[in-house]
């Protein structure tokens, strides 16, 4: 598969990620986060599994079955706090400024792993141009973190920066862990391993609510049950094919860029609202990574 292709993956699940964090918002809206990431994670490994089942005969489905280090098993761990910090992001500030911020915190630790070659990513060095092309995503981060000053909030805006740093740092060991496992195994192992820390975590802090919350699930669109875990298995998937074919900072930014500018379209389609300085941060993001990728072809033969 060439460049072009992974480019395109990679931005497709930026706009997917957008809709999956607005679905299990609203679905925890609707009963409570706890039940948004117990029935996302039930629905995701149930179809990982059947997809499993039916291609056991197929090695791309299959996976090479190497033996993984340990940490990589739980993962899907990571899963239990980005929901939550998602949740109370977008619900204090918004979905655009939700995805700022969470966009600031991907590209802060994309570029990190790029610099020092942090788990396994392939270590890269910058030059001049990449250097100006970074400096003008970082502006286009900055106007769309500082666009809703008007209902800035602090606290809240630094949990979507942790939130992205935390998603970036899971997409990587997703990759990572696909290498020993394929992608399909290691995304169900992902879903197992969130599944049972999410249980474990609102059955001993937050039971009372969680059970009061499943109550609620007959009363709810099923298309709303089900997104949540159907998108979050795209995502899982295609991440463990695409982060490792291309350097984090690129993969970082197209994944903003893409997230923003569906979080603008959810906003207008959802919120009745639309912000001109969010659509410009997104642009400046997009003429970055395109100087980040021509320096990077006419430097490499």
């Amino acid at each position: 598969m060439n460049l072009a292709f992974y480019l395109f993956l990679d931005a497709l699940t930026g706009m997917i990620i957008s809709i999956m964090v607005v679905a299990n918002t609203l679905l925890g809206q609707a009963t409570t986060m706890g039940v948004s990431l117990l029935v996302n994670h039930v629905i995701g490994l149930s179809i990982l599994t059947l997809v499993l089942l039916g291609g056991r005969k197929s090695e791309a489905i299959r996976g090479p079955g190497k033996q993984a280090p340990w940490y990589l098993y739980f993962n899907g761990l990571f899963g239990l706090a980005i929901l939550n910090l998602n949740y109370y992001t977008v619900i204090n500030t918004g979905a655009s400024l939700a995805m700022a911020s969470t966009v600031f915190g991907q590209s802060f630790s994309s570029l990190l792993f790029d610099l020092t070659g942090w788990m396994g990513m392939q270590k890269r060095t910058l030059n001049k141009k990449k250097v100006l092309s970074l400096i003008v995503s970082g502006i286009g981060i900055i106007i769309m973190a500082t666009s809703g000053n008007n209902h800035f909030a602090v606290f809240f805006v630094l949990l979507g920066v942790l939130a992205g740093a935390l998603t970036m740092t899971q997409m990587v060991l997703n990759s990572t862990f696909a290498s020993y496992k394929g992608p399909i195994r290691a995304s169900q192992q992902n879903f197992i391993s969130g599944f049972c820390g999410g249980l474990l975590f609102y059955f001993l802090f937050q039971r009372q609510e969680t059970l009061a919350g499943f109550s609620q699930l007959p009363s709810i669109s099923p298309l709303l049950i089900l997104s949540g875990g159907m998108l979050a298995v795209f995502v899982v998937v295609s991440t463990s094919y695409v982060i490792i074919k291309i350097p984090a900072i690129y993969s970082a930014l197209l994944l903003s860029s893409a997230q923003i500018l569906m979080s603008l379209v959810l906003d207008v389609l959802f919120f009745d609202s639309f912000s001109v300085a969010l659509l410009i941060g997104a642009i400046l993001m997009l003429l970055g990574m395109a100087g980040n990728l021509a320096a990077d072809k006419k430097a490499t033969p």
